[in-house]
């Protein structure tokens, strides 16, 4: 240990109740900064989880076609001519996939690309043995789409080679089972435009997503081509990705590859990231206001300290002392608080998480979860570390300067201010 450290520990002794106060400011600040992060972070891990097991990576969607300008342009002998030219600004939309098929073909070449399943999708009126409702269909090859789903994780009565062995058999939402009073075993009659057909309800399923758990219905994609009068074509191609991450680039790359519309889950769930976003910034600067307020504590600690060890720092540079050994005292004062404090923090700050990781909520609405959320991340305690050192630096950069500037002769005259 050097000399610098030695004096400085024993000037932080001299002021152990103060330090002791900004130690612990220190402590809670990181502390409550790891613990909001944790939480905020892990209700949109457990978000975006859901989506992406529900409605997957990317969705493929809707053809798009060139919308053609008339263009004219003079011709070598002084006439003009007329030509087309396609906008690649303006696009017109022709619903649905044309060519499932060749289409999942093509994608899968991609590196990225997990898997890819067809759906068709329509708006059904569903008629139970005690009660009626309206619900949105979904035709499925039930063995793509488990690859590109967690539908055989959601179903929670029932199962799912019921579902592959039953030729007509449907999966019902548990919010739609539960409106339409309907059991597994139970008969649905599922009408569309001008079709209907007898379902049998193999499973109820839930997602923990209401909007979905309350009108999605199952079929199997022959019955709905059928019911829906889509023989080749699909309403859209869900998508899932090994790295999901890099889901954007991903999307304008289909794009490209099949004139298609594709949405990535960043697009089609932007405003709720950004919600995500702003509540976790907001718990930050919240936070750190401990912190700042515990490095003001810690400032005018270090400035008493400066003002009552004038005459020691008088002595220390008569004995060979420079500035910037006197100003590194100080400054190594304020990094002993940091890194106790830091890791006290680090150490309340996940058991905290633990704690409230344990604390049963029920929440019902975007998502369902039982419990607080949490997630454990390396960043949340980076974060918290270098927000604090930023502080305590400051906080201890004045008071390390003014005493690196007192002058010995004018200490021992009584001069110096």
């Amino acid at each position: 240990m050097t000399p610098s450290i030695v004096i400085a520990v024993r000037f932080l002794l001299a002021k152990k109740r103060s330090m002791l106060m900004s130690l612990a400011g220190i402590s809670f600040g990181v502390a409550f900064f790891i613990v909001t992060q944790a939480q905020v972070s892990g209700f949109k891990e457990y978000f975006i989880d859901t989506v992406l097991a529900t409605d997957g990576a990317i969705r493929i969607s809707d053809k798009m076609q060139p919308i053609m300008t008339s263009l004219e342009a003079s011709t070598t002998d002084g006439g003009r001519s007329s030509f087309m030219a396609g906008n690649r600004e303006n696009y017109r939309f022709i619903e649905g996939v044309e060519f499932p098929s060749k289409i999942i073909e093509a994608i899968r070449e991609l590196p990225n690309v997990y898997a890819a399943s067809p759906v068709v999708t329509g708006n059904v009126y569903i008629r139970g043995p005690l009660r009626n409702g309206s619900g949105f269909a979904y035709g499925i090859s039930i063995e793509d789409h488990l690859a590109v789903s967690a539908l055989e994780d959601q179903i929670v009565e029932g199962s799912i080679d019921d579902f592959r062995s039953t030729p007509m058999g449907i999966l019902i939402g548990r919010k739609l089972a539960n409106r339409l009073q309907a059991q597994v075993g139970d008969s649905l009659l599922v009408q569309a435009v001008d079709q209907r057909n007898r379902f049998h309800v193999v499973g109820i399923y839930e997602t923990g997503v209401s909007e979905i758990d309350k009108v999605r219905v199952f079929l199997p994609i022959n019955q709905a081509r059928s019911l829906f009068k889509m023989p080749h074509r699909a309403s859209f191609i869900q998508v899932s990705l090994f790295d999901r991450s890099k889901a954007l680039v991903d999307a304008q790359v289909i794009e490209n590859l099949t004139r298609h519309f594709a949405a990535s889950w960043q697009e089609r769930e932007k405003s709720w990231l950004q919600f995500f976003y702003v509540i976790g910034l907001s718990a930050a600067i919240t936070v750190s206001a401990i912190l700042l307020t515990s490095g003001l504590g810690m400032f005018n600690t270090l400035a008493m300290i400066v003002m009552e060890k004038t005459r020691e720092i008088a002595i220390l540079r008569s004995v060979g002392y420079s500035r910037r050994d006197i100003s590194n005292i100080f400054i190594w004062q304020g990094m002993i608080v940091l890194v106790l404090g830091t890791l006290i923090g680090f150490c309340f700050g996940a058991g905290m998480t633990y704690a409230i990781s344990n604390i049963p909520i029920g929440v019902k609405g975007i998502f369902t979860a039982e419990r607080f959320v949490v997630n454990w991340s390396l960043q949340h305690y980076i974060y918290a570390a270098l927000v604090a050192t930023v502080i305590v630096l400051f906080a201890s950069l004045a008071p390390a300067r003014r005493a690196a500037r007192l002058v010995p002769g004018e200490v021992i005259r009584g001069t110096a201010s």
